[in-house]
């Protein structure tokens, strides 16, 4: 776990897939093609207290979704990838983008389209119900599977690692 700790305090920015780590991967549509996801609150206040830490978060995510714009919109999440079936060229971006280096971003994916962003970033993380390859090649694994509180498990961990989880919490103790 100190490598774990030791690879984390030095992240500058978490990179979340949607699909599998945000929500639980399956997709809801309505007779009229609307699309439906669940997101959990819980992570939802992660993503709050780690931007409160001075972590931002980009999300990098195959499909395409006005529910994950809205929902990007609630989180503040400025730095939005959609419909990129080569993750690469996104990461890529984000890295000029910041002037960061790969070492520098955590990444968290759930199946085998995540794997080519997981092997170049510093910190490469599965959700507990990833796909048996994508947790092979993590260098840490979720206690919480995707939708369920996975995305607050690697908030937590960034903020133990930088030393401003304790104050996270205490804003509401």
């Amino acid at each position: 776990m100190q490598d774990i700790l030791a690879k984390a305090s030095i992240v500058k920015l978490l990179i979340c897939d949607v699909d599998g780590v945000m929500t639980d991967g399956r997709l809801f549509f309505s007779d009229a093609g609307l699309e439906y996801k669940a997101f959990h609150s819980r992570d939802g206040l992660g993503i709050i207290m780690l931007q409160r830490s001075g972590i931002p978060l980009a999300i990098i995510t195959a499909r395409r979704s006005d529910v994950v714009t809205h929902r990007m919109k609630n989180l503040h999440i400025e730095l939005v990838f959609q419909g990129q079936k080569n993750k690469l060229q996104a990461f890529d971006e984000i890295c000029q983008q910041l002037d960061l280096q790969p070492e520098q971003i955590a990444y968290i994916g759930d199946d085998l389209v995540d794997l080519p962003v997981m092997k170049k970033v510093g910190l490469s993380i599965a959700v507990a119900d990833a796909h048996e390859r994508v947790k092979q090649h993590a260098d840490w694994v979720t206690s919480h599977s995707g939708g369920q509180g996975a995305v607050r498990d690697v908030c937590e961990l960034l903020m133990q690692a930088q030393g401003t989880l304790e104050e996270q919490f205490s804003v509401y103790l």
